[in-house]
């Protein structure tokens, strides 16, 4: 099994756990209740089909990521499938979720929906029984084509920060060349405070970690992100870091800008204030115009907002201090590292785009896990405990006066 496959393993685990993780489960008495619903509502696997869980199976991955993190959720070996289930309380919830989320389904689909995901087996339930079930649910059941569009504000701040990106201005250099320049913000839900903004070159996923990161050290980690679709949020490294980091990520649905309507909004309003007012010609760099941005940001979050009730951004997001869970400066340093596996040469030699690192020759022939700051500046092997051990560029020259160690065979009484 890959590293890839083994992560997609690790992922979907964590995607049933992440709102017990988070504190996002409020609607629950209790754990095992969690447990009970997350097992019903199913998971999609790495291989696409839906998967339902035992209770017990989904409070073990709660149990080992608590006590030793993600990489505790990666699987060292395959599991057997389960037992064949009866129509119990547990396999009646299964089907109502299915019913009530694809009302579409008719009672063969559900039965073979059940019977492929390894709920039951044929021969233990039969088809009928099913249908039987699903008729006394018809009348529970309401259907609509209109999408949810009701307005929502979460109670408490760090539940979820809302994240995008707007083009900004052209910029012209110093070189008399013209950059388009991107806007990457993110704002809290409760209090529209803007915790992180930054202006680039580039709309990618490095930049956005970075302005990621300078939020969290700052204000702490939300409980849920909240991202749309687009190649730089939607990536494995992106749920990788959420996991490090506690946090669920969440993408909206293609064409519903109303699920990230608060930054939207925010970008409208920068755009009308900050742009309207701006004359690009006054500015020659990013540094330049990354200052007055940050200026502009920090008015705004003083300014008072009407939906706050009289209090502006800066007081609301501040008058929750018990929401906010700083990491410290070494979690923080070891979250946001990206990752790639590699394999190491027998000359115990890796080559990461195009640059050549020396690791210790124990891991010769071996493919290792690597963590690696955007810039390259720090590498890290991932040992198999989660321990990062740092390499170094290829020095040839100085290898050539390295003492090797010599083999010694043993003859005789030796």
């Amino acid at each position: 099994m890959t590293q890839e496959q083994t992560h997609e393993i690790a992922l979907m685990r964590y995607s049933v756990i992440a709102p017990l993780i988070s504190g996002l489960q409020e609607s629950f008495p209790s754990n095992e209740a969690f447990f009970r619903n997350a097992s019903a509502r199913g998971v999609v696997a790495p291989d696409g089909t839906t998967k339902h869980y035992a209770p017990t199976t989904i409070k073990k991955w709660y149990n080992n990521y608590n006590r030793a993190g993600f990489d505790a959720l990666i699987p060292s070996s395959r599991s057997d499938l389960g037992k064949p289930r009866k129509l119990d309380d547990e396999l009646q919830e299964q089907i109502k979720y299915l019913k009530t989320n694809y009302p579409r389904m008719s009672a063969s689909a559900i039965y073979r929906q059940l019977r492929d995901n390894g709920s039951i087996r044929p021969g233990d339930l039969s088809e009928s029984t099913v249908n039987r079930y699903l008729n006394t649910l018809a009348l529970e059941f309401k259907t609509t084509n209109n999408p949810d569009m009701r307005r929502y504000e979460r109670p408490h701040i760090n539940e979820v920060w809302c994240g995008d990106s707007s083009v900004g201005p052209y910029l012209k250099t110093e070189d008399g060349k013209k950059h388009k320049v991107f806007i990457i913000a993110l704002i809290d839900d409760a209090s529209r405070f803007i915790v992180g903004i930054d202006v680039f070159f580039n709309d990618n996923f490095v930049n956005l970690m970075s302005v990621m990161k300078s939020a969290v050290a700052k204000y702490g980690r939300p409980q849920l992100f909240n991202f749309d679709n687009g190649s730089a949020y939607r990536n494995k490294q992106m749920e990788l870091l959420a996991a490090r980091l506690g946090s669920v990520i969440h993408y909206d649905q293609p064409y519903t800008p109303t699920q990230k309507a608060k930054i939207e909004r925010w970008f409208r309003t920068c755009k009308d204030q900050w742009l309207a007012s701006l004359d690009i010609r006054d500015f020659h760099s990013l540094d330049e115009l990354r200052g007055n941005l940050f200026a502009y940001v920090n008015r705004y979050n003083q300014s008072v907002h009407s939906s706050l009730k009289g209090k502006s951004p800066l007081d609301r997001f501040f008058s929750e201090p018990d929401h906010i869970h700083r990491l410290s400066d070494e979690e923080i340093e070891h979250d946001f590292l990206l990752e790639i596996e590699r394999r190491v040469s027998a000359d115990s030699v890796i080559t990461i785009d195009h640059v050549e690192y020396e690791v210790d020759y124990r891991f010769a022939k071996q493919r290792i896990r690597l963590r690696y700051s955007p810039d390259m500046e720090e590498i890290f092997i991932v040992k198999s405990d989660g321990t990062l051990t740092p390499i170094r560029l290829l020095n040839k020259q100085e290898n050539a006066f390295v003492k090797r160690e010599k083999i010694h065979l043993c003859r005789g009484d030796e």
